[in-house]
């Protein structure tokens, strides 16, 4: 019996041990997780508390900590994203621009690093540097500015990514060299500086500038030697060292770099395939033909298993068409004919910049020939080709048509382009009145305003225009006329007499021409959203704001947009000084 109560007494102190024991503050729980690698899910024992004290206290800059803790520590990217949404949600409670910029780098990183989806990592990228224009955090500018650059460099603006990249390893280097920095400060800007100069050599590579992208190399090689903490940036620069031994001849050394940056890489197909894509041409260059086919096989099951394949690895399946082709294997060069003409749409897809400068030894018809041919030796080969057939004429139908489209939509663009280079596009002033309804003949329709009265309220609306007021959401003639000291009835009179228009036709002419100034002058509003761009100009539905536009310059704002890009692409590229802001001016 006394054993019992012993045991009892025991049970019990362990028990009132470990709540005295228990984290009760903020940093209690963060310094009870902290130590805790990336992914690794013990760290919600901590987590789930933290956000529970934190949603019932209302503390909304600490669920912001606990949810972007949690981001870091969930296993799937599904989870990630639902963390970082309601990261993003905690930030705008808090009313701090820091904080949702941050939050919105959160977002975009994990489309970036985890999913590779560019075109949403792009829109949440565009949104942090909205927030962090006037920010006094250089990390975070810095921060925004390296994902901006990151964007840019796989769409293929090589040297505005550098110009980029060279400003980020400026700062990241002296802020990674403060001693009096905190320690995991100084860890964060010694992984920016890392990751910076790696994407500053993959942009002297796609530059052909060798010389500087080996010199880059060596020094991160050096920098992470008998570094486990940077084993992830180390592997990047292997496989930086193995790509140049491959271009300098040097086989051998090249597979063993790639293999040991393989050892190291944790989490990251897309370079995994660019080390399996090398390694498959080191081998092939060695004549070891079994393994170069079993790297290059190693692609195609990322590919599937991502849908994602990087412009320069397009040639890994021309490799695996050519090779069984050579051993007369139908079946498995369809496969691979049939796996390139997914990749070149997902290409297409996700790099509308890098696309059609990808150098294609199978363009898409000698592809559809080839794989009519192919599909000839089968016993269906005969249903295969009158579909083939059918496929075909539908589709010089519908391009054709499209053709037919786009050369109007290209005709009305250079109409308004003209308009916008010789500062001619303005808006057509009328002398003839808008008859309005509320009056019964044409001797009464006008009030007779002072002439004084009059010139007035023009003046007024001069300085409307002027100071872009028309932008206001939800503006209506009655809040214009208070906001301009007068009556509404008069103000609708001298903008029919005046303008030529009523109200609401003359604030969406006012809001449309604006908008298009700025997609013409400026190329950052080229990446906005229909809908961003809507509620720029003060217009609150999509819907109307292309309406409007189609309306006013006889063509959509996408087809606008569109153009707009192909033009600056082909002839005047942007460049990163022209966005003012992007880059920190201090």
């Amino acid at each position: 019996m006394k054993n019992f109560f012993f045991i009892i007494f025991i049970l019990s102190s362990s028990f009132v041990f470990s709540k005295d024991k228990a984290p009760s503050s903020y940093d209690d729980f963060r310094k009870a997780y902290e130590s805790y690698l990336e992914n690794d899910s013990r760290a919600f024992q901590f987590l789930e508390p933290y956000i529970k004290k934190a949603k019932k206290e209302q503390k909304n800059a600490e669920l912001f900590q606990a949810y972007r803790d949690a981001v870091f520590y969930s296993k799937s990217w599904s989870r990630k994203l639902l963390y970082a949404d309601s990261c993003l949600d905690a930030a705008y409670k808090t009313s701090s621009d820091d904080k949702i910029s941050t939050a919105y780098i959160l977002k975009g990183s994990i489309y970036y690093s985890k999913m590779k989806k560019y075109k949403p990592a792009l829109d949440e990228y565009l949104m942090a540097y909205k927030y962090s224009k006037n920010t006094g955090d250089l990390y975070l500018k810095n921060k925004v500015s390296y994902h901006l650059g990151v964007v840019k460099n796989y769409l293929g603006y090589n040297e505005e990514a550098l110009q980029l990249f060279n400003d980020c390893v400026s700062y990241f280097e002296s802020e990674a060299n403060n001693s009096k920095s905190h320690k995991y400060k100084i860890f964060n800007n010694q992984k920016g500086y890392l990751n910076s100069i790696h994407q500053m050599i993959i942009c002297y590579r796609n530059l052909k500038d060798s010389v500087k992208a080996d010199s880059l190399i060596n020094i991160g090689l050096q920098k992470t030697f008998n570094q486990p903490y940077f084993s992830q940036e180390r592997s990047y620069f292997l496989k930086g060292k193995g790509l140049s031994e491959y271009s300098n001849g040097k086989y051998q050394s090249a597979i063993d770099y790639l293999t040991e940056s393989l050892s190291l890489l944790n989490d990251d197909f897309a370079w995994e395939s660019v080390d399996y894509f090398y390694l498959g041409k080191s081998y092939l260059a060695l004549k070891k033909e079994d393994l170069a086919i079993s790297n290059l096989k190693k692609i195609d099951s990322i590919f599937n298993k991502q849908e994602f394949l990087l412009p320069e690895l397009r040639e890994n399946y021309e490799l695996l068409i050519n090779y069984y082709k050579e051993k007369n294997d139908a079946q498995q060069q369809l496969y691979y004919t049939t796996q390139l003409l997914k990749a070149d749409s997902i290409i297409s897809r996700d790099f509308a910049y890098l696309s059609p400068k990808v150098h294609r030894e199978y363009d898409t018809n000698a592809l559809l020939e080839e794989k009519g041919k192919l599909e000839k030796a089968n016993i269906w080969g005969g249903i295969f080709i009158v579909l083939l057939a059918g496929l075909a004429t539908f589709l010089i139908i519908t391009l054709f048509k499209k053709y037919k489209k786009e050369k109007d939509i290209l005709q009305k663009y250079f109409v308004l382009q003209e308009k916008l280079q010789t500062h001619n596009y303005t808006r057509p002033e009328s002398s003839v009145p808008v008859v309005t309804n509320n009056v019964q003949n044409n001797d009464d329709k006008r009030s007779h305003i002072a002439e004084t009265i009059k010139e007035e309220l023009l003046n007024k609306l001069k300085v409307f225009e002027e100071k872009k007021q028309f932008t206001q959401k939800g503006l209506t003639i009655q809040k214009l006329a208070i906001q301009i000291d007068t009556n509404s009835n008069y103000l609708s009179h001298v903008i029919n007499d005046s303008k030529g228009m009523n109200f609401n036709k003359y604030l969406g002419d006012l809001r449309i021409r604006h908008i298009t100034q700025l997609l013409f002058e400026k190329n950052i509003y080229l990446n906005y959203t229909i809908d961003t761009l809507a509620k720029e100009c003060g217009i609150a539905s999509r819907q109307n704001f292309s309406d409007l536009f189609f309306e006013i310059n006889g063509i959509r704002p996408t087809d606008f947009i569109r153009n707009r890009k192909k033009e600056i692409a082909g002839a005047n590229p942007p460049s990163v000084e022209n966005i003012k802001g992007l880059v920190s001016e201090n």
